[in-house]
């Protein structure tokens, strides 16, 4: 690492929650010195302490398997990852598709999540089954709850470009957000609004199905399928390493001990990505933010 990313890891540590992994892997004080550690950041679509308990044995595995120190890093809100984004704080980065879009001049994309056995993701709009709504034109008037915030890739922007399709712009419903994509559900089932936007699977997640009837609640449009999360790294990462990272991500799947370790990040699988893979995710994007 030159100084000048020194400098600029060093401005992002005080923002952010540094997790230093130890492990039974014992790694000579020679290897240490010899290489910077590698940063695995990951976004905060969970909490913290969720984020660490998740990819902690995927971070042991890739320290294990790439001899050399790896530094798993989280933040506590998006503002706090986001700089770290900007700032090239992350060698390796999980995060959103619009994430990845927005920062692809500086990072590439290697590989995708697949959950629930599935590679792919679309946008949807929820409503009680018995709200009376089964067209999206008749949310106009009406309050829709998104979740996370305005980068949240399928809990707002693709619910908007639902609403967009339908010929609704952002003046013809009243917005609201949610701390994060669950609570949009949560908030839909106990009435608390007329709509909510979300992952066409958010409603499968354990953490939805346990807290409520989740039969009480229908897709009323979705988007078409999309390739989901990104790995990105950085793209003046060597081209071995870039490589080897890819090999070991989408290898999981090949062994049961790979595949524990997916299990425990509640992954079903990671396969390799590259950036014409989010050429219609752009489109969208475009497609949202002009109507801004």
């Amino acid at each position: 690492m030159n100084n000048n990313n020194k400098w600029l890891v060093g401005r992002v540590r005080g923002l952010l929650v540094w997790v230093v992994l130890g492990w039974g892997l014992i790694l000579s004080p020679a290897l240490l010195a010899a290489e910077a550690p590698l940063v695995v950041g990951v976004f905060p679509r969970r909490n913290a302490t969720q984020t660490v308990r998740l990819f902690t044995p995927l971070v042991k595995y890739l320290q294990a398997r790439l001899e050399r120190e790896v530094r798993l890093v989280t933040a506590k809100d998006f503002t706090s990852f986001w700089q770290g984004v900007e700032n090239g704080a992350y060698d390796l980065v999980h995060y959103n598709q619009y994430h990845y879009i927005k920062s692809a001049a500086r990072y590439q994309v290697i590989a995708h999540n697949k959950e629930f056995g599935r590679s792919t993701v679309a946008g949807a709009l929820y409503v009680r089954s018995d709200s009376g709504i089964s067209r999206v034109e008749q949310l106009r008037g009406r309050e829709v709850v998104f979740g996370g915030g305005e980068d949240a890739m399928m809990s707002y922007i693709l619910p908007r470009y639902l609403l967009q399709q339908a010929g609704l712009g952002p003046h013809d419903y009243q917005s609201r957000f949610a701390s994060n994509p669950p609570n949009v559900l949560l908030a839909l089932y106990f009435q608390q609004t007329d709509a909510s936007g979300g992952g066409d699977i958010l409603k499968d997640i354990l953490l939805v199905k346990n807290q409520i009837d989740t039969r009480q609640l229908v897709h009323l449009a979705t988007t078409e399928q999309l390739l989901h999360l990104p790995w990105a790294v950085r793209r003046d990462m060597p081209a071995g390493l870039r490589e080897q990272l890819r090999e070991l991500l989408v290898g999981l799947e090949q062994s049961p001990a790979g595949q524990e370790i997916l299990v425990k990040a509640k992954l079903t699988g990671i396969g390799a990505a590259v950036d014409g893979d989010y050429d219609r995710h752009r489109q969208i994007i475009a497609a949202v933010t002009a109507q801004e």
